[in-house]
Parts: structure tokens; sequence; C-alpha cells
């Protein structure tokens, strides 16, 4: 389930008053692709050089990306925790896989009691994998301890939901809250 928004405008778009200058930003220097490589468990001091060595303009600003990244977390996504709780609630287990750096995840971890709900955790930037790649899911099989095929996968990247729907998972597609509800209804996992 997609519980909270994230972009990288939302660090930014404070510190780059410029519209334009912004969208370069976040398309050429500190890039979602870019912060990927942190999610695959790269390291943020070696990440942050090269980048700054690139761009050597921009230090500051890299090193906003290194400081203050749970700025790019504006809250939760409407809906999503509340749907969380429910099927805790309704005693439906439940798991995460999540791509996020290692360092960030404990910060932001710590902020979030939401995370308490869920049985285990796979971190990307922990393991050292991430998603779309099919060695995370497997990963997430095993410990958690569940066949792909009696799981539901919710992601809002149709590249994951694409990856997990051919290991055998069961997927949903994220849109909103709204929708998932429906889905859960539909299989059973809450009332309507």
């Amino acid at each position: 389930m997609v519980l909270f928004r994230w972009d990288l405008r939302y660090l930014y778009r404070p510190m780059i008053d410029d519209p334009a200058r912004l969208e370069w930003f976040v398309t050429h220097v500190v890039t979602p692709e870019w912060h990927h490589g942190h999610d695959e468990g790269r390291d943020l001091a070696e990440m942050v050089a090269e980048r700054k060595a690139a761009f050597p303009d921009e230090g500051a600003l890299i090193d906003a990306y290194a400081t203050r990244f749970t700025e790019s977390i504006p809250g939760p996504v409407p809906g999503s925790l509340e749907l969380v709780e429910e099927l805790d609630a309704a005693g439906v287990p439940l798991w995460a896989i999540t791509n996020f750096a290692d360092s960030f995840w404990k910060q932001f971890r710590a902020t979030q009691p939401v995370f308490d709900r869920f049985r285990d955790i796979v971190v990307s930037g922990t393991e050292k994998l991430a998603k779309p790649e099919p060695e995370i899911f497997d990963l997430a099989a095993r410990r958690f301890g569940i066949a792909p095929a009696t799981a539901l996968f919710i992601d809002d990247r149709r590249d994951n939901v694409e990856a997990a729907a051919a290991l055998g998972w069961q997927v949903h597609h994220f849109t909103d809250a709204p929708t998932l509800r429906a889905d859960f209804e539909r299989r059973g996992l809450l009332g309507s």
C-alpha cells in the first residue's frame, strides 16, 4: 500500500524559487533515478561527493538531499493510514516492501507509529535490493513466510506491480485509497 507522498520537489521548492530551475534541478541534478541508487544501498557520502563533482555550483542543494531528505515526504496519502488501521483491526496480517535508503528509513520510521502495525518490513537500502528487482520480492516472501499467490502486493509504480505479478503475487496498482478500499472489499478483506 502506498502510505506516504514523496517527491523531491517538496524538499527543493522552498529553496528554488524559479519553477523552471526547480524542474531542471530535479530532472538533471538530484533526480529520482539518482536517488534510486541510495534506495539500492549505495553509500550516501559517495553519491553526494560524485554529484557535487559533476555539478559543483549546486553543492549546497545537493547537501540538502543528505541532511533534509525527510522534507521530501510531506505527509500521508489521504485515506491510506486509515486503511492500514482497519486491516490491522480486522486481523489481516500486514507486511511491507519499501524502496527506502537505510539511514533515511531509520529517521523516518522513528516518527511513524503506523509501521508498528506491520509484522515485518523489507527495506531496500538495508537489503541492497530494490523494487522492481525480482530478488527483493523473493526475499520478502521467504522472510514473511508466505506464498506469493496468497499475498496482495500494492504499489503505485506500474513496473513494481508488473514485477510482482510476474512472480505470482496478487497485485493492485494503487491510484488512491477509495479505489483500494473497493478492491479490499471485493476480496473480502474489509466489509463494505
